[in-house]
């Protein structure tokens, strides 16, 4: 118990007295913002690919285009995150010569990986939307992409909200692996810690409580959306 005590006592000499509460905040900063951003991302190339892949393939655009987004989501989801990152990192960026920062290629990257999985839930979610409900838009004279835009899409993100806030949560946890890039995360900044305490129990144990007050805070903020948007419901 002493011995744990001690340990405790050099990672508060490194956490405040060494400053090392700075790291974590811009390992925590940037962790929320690779995350967010990707979700944010994410729902937006999921809900594009989503529709293209319900809608009716009577004509060869829309057949291209369904093969296209097969194709995306088919490389996406199957390479490991970590590959993603270290190919936009080491063999794309380079070729192109772009001038993003790590955190900014992770963004992009998270968001891109992101999209390849939220596009089959928001494809299930729309599948989920009575088909009355596009019927009902074009008969009023909308077009299908404003059916799908105003009246379908709304209602599939209601049904799938908690499965968005499962790939949220995912996005959070994977971000531990953006060190290969060089992004100062979490992760990093807790192992600074214990690369100069010489010690890393209490480092790594403080890091997965954060990682789990984090995933309580999301799962909260779920469930108040989702009683939120059960009342509006009912009010209908």
């Amino acid at each position: 118990m002493g011995n744990f005590g001690q340990k405790i006592d050099r990672f508060i000499e490194i956490f405040v007295g060494q400053n090392g509460y700075v790291r974590v905040l811009e390992g925590l900063q940037n962790t929320a913002l690779i995350a967010v951003s990707g979700l944010i991302i994410g729902i937006i190339i999921g809900t594009l690919i989503a529709t293209v892949r319900v809608i009716p393939k009577y004509k060869r655009l829309p057949r291209i285009l369904n093969g296209v987004c097969g194709v995306y989501v088919t490389l996406f989801r199957g390479a490991p995150m970590v590959v993603q990152l270290l190919l936009f990192h080491y063999v794309l960026m380079p070729s192109i010569g772009g001038g993003l920062t790590s955190v900014q290629e992770c963004m992009i990257v998270f968001g891109m990986n992101s999209g390849a999985y939220i596009s089959e839930i928001m494809r299930s979610g729309i599948q989920s939307v009575d088909p009355g409900q596009m019927e009902a838009g074009r008969a009023v004279g909308l077009s299908f992409g404003a059916s799908m835009r105003m009246i379908v899409i709304p209602q599939a993100v209601k049904n799938i909200l908690p499965t968005l806030g499962n790939e949220f949560i995912t996005l959070i946890k994977e971000t531990s692996v953006v060190s290969f890039v060089g992004a100062a995360d979490l992760y990093v900044a807790f192992s600074y810690i214990g690369s100069n305490s010489y010690e890393f129990m209490v480092p790594y144990l403080v890091m997965a409580l954060i990682y789990i007050a984090l995933v309580l805070l999301i799962t909260l903020l779920i469930r108040i959306m989702e009683r939120s948007l059960r009342k509006s419901d009912r009010r209908n």
